[in-house]
């Protein structure tokens, strides 16, 4: 029993040190914590990500109001760039429903933070600059484009001009199980499939690999390069196989915010995902005072403090898993 108390402070004694690390970072550089609310009337359109929900009895209003547990400080982070926060940073929980493995937790620590007038190469330096300085050794930083990283890992010279068959045929040759079900002619799925279960597993090796210039599909809230239109200013961060960052070089303008967030109500309905309110906050404010020049990331902490102490499992780096509470 003297054992288990020992290894248990031990255990809470590292993760407290870790987060004043992380703070400590941003501190060096002048950027501002902020600790904005964890409850939205709107919540996030994204296809791939699942909200919780509370209803709360609000004094003055007959009927409970649905509220929204935050997946990302993502929207009233950038209420607070809108107004003149100048560089930001969040460290705290945020909760996405659907996922319970030895790298999710439905309850999660997120680090996010904003720098006004960073390029995204800047960005991109900054975060390797942290994570290497929290790891137990340093490493080298391989940076790739999108397109790269299926030439290098997957053997398709350019996965944007590649048909849904060539993606089948890579996935054979990298013995892949069968995947039943997919239409064999949805290429956008099958080239998801070769990132998620050929090309992510070999990242990160030894090194800190980015992964840059996404396909605008997939650019979320970031901007489209000017002189490309078919690639996003969004980057990945992988280490040991595992995605720690993701960030972008952020969109601006309030009509496109609209118009991305109602594309991805769409795609929800096509795929009989449940509709939900979009943070309206959010858009006025965008509207009203637009964001300044800026990127963004967001980094999974508890995924951090794995790597730093060499362990596979994120419920060895929680007080307690979600399963425990």
């Amino acid at each position: 029993m003297q054992q288990t108390i020992i290894n248990r402070r031990q255990q809470l004694k590292q993760r407290s040190q870790f987060l004043q690390q992380l703070r400590a970072f941003f501190y060096a550089r002048d950027v501002l914590e902020v600790d904005t609310p964890m409850l939205s009337q709107g919540a996030t359109p994204d296809l791939h990500l699942r909200s919780l929900s509370s209803e709360l009895q609000i004094p003055g209003q007959a009927n409970k109001q649905n509220y929204f547990w935050h997946t990302s400080p993502e929207y009233p982070m950038k209420r607070l760039l809108c107004e003149g926060s100048g560089d930001i940073f969040y460290l705290g929980k945020v909760f996405r429903d659907g996922d319970i493995s030895p790298r999710h937790q439905i309850e999660f620590t997120m680090l996010e933070w904003y720098r006004l007038g960073f390029s995204l190469p800047q960005l991109i330096d900054e975060v390797c600059e942290l994570v290497n300085s929290v790891l137990p050794e340093q490493r080298q930083i391989q940076k790739l484009s999108y397109q790269q990283a299926f030439q290098q890992f997957a053997g398709i010279a350019d996965i944007f001009q590649a048909s849904a068959q060539e993606c089948i045929d890579c996935l054979n040759r990298h013995n892949v199980p069968e995947i039943v079900g997919v239409d064999k002619d949805d290429k956008v799925l099958w080239e998801q499939l070769i990132l998620t279960e050929v090309i992510e597993p070999q990242l990160g090796q030894c090194e800190i690999t980015v992964i840059h210039d996404f396909p605008a599909r997939d650019a979320a809230l970031a901007k489209i390069d000017d002189a490309n239109p078919w690639i996003a200013k969004r980057f990945e961060v992988f280490v040991d196989a595992m995605e720690l960052a993701n960030g972008y070089n952020e969109l601006a303008d309030a009509d496109s915010y609209r118009q991305r967030f109602e594309e991805s109500l769409a795609h929800r309905l096509e795929y009989g995902l449940p509709q939900v309110p979009l943070d309206e906050n959010l858009l006025s404010t965008l509207k009203a005072k637009p964001l300044p020049e800026c990127s963004g990331v967001a980094l999974g902490v508890d995924r951090l403090l794995m790597l730093s102490l060499g362990v596979k499992d994120i419920a060895q780096v929680v007080c307690f898993s979600t399963e425990a509470c």
